[in-house]
């Protein structure tokens, strides 16, 4: 996608903070970080968000969950962390291209849902 700014990080057309690359995945700092750790992973392969991803993604979704781990304790995230997936505009996905946030480095990360 030619407009698509996680794609131009992929292309290298965007300067990122990397911590990770290799031929299928990035990993990079977010730029508006909301815990002391926070990185996002993406697919160099376009998808627009998790709701697309089918059987053919299988094996990329696998590596991506396992270098997240991988990763996170890399970072400090020695006692826990959280990956989160928004999916969509009702899931407040922001970029449309699937990306994992994964956050950590507070003793207690706040709640998931607030309730009102």
């Amino acid at each position: 996608m030619d407009n698509c700014i996680f794609c131009k990080i992929a292309r290298k057309e965007i300067p990122a903070n990397k911590i990770y690359e290799d031929e299928h995945i990035i990993a990079f700092h977010d730029i508006h970080p909301v815990a002391p750790i926070h990185f996002l992973l993406i697919p160099k392969l376009h998808i627009d968000s998790l709701a697309d991803a089918d059987d053919s993604h299988r094996d990329l979704l696998g590596r991506m969950m396992v270098l997240a781990s991988k990763l996170a304790k890399t970072q400090g995230c020695n006692e826990g962390f959280r990956i989160i997936v928004n999916t969509g505009r009702i899931g407040g996905q922001e970029v449309f291209h699937l990306h994992f946030h994964v956050i950590g480095g507070h003793q207690h990360l706040p709640g998931m849902i607030h309730q009102g």
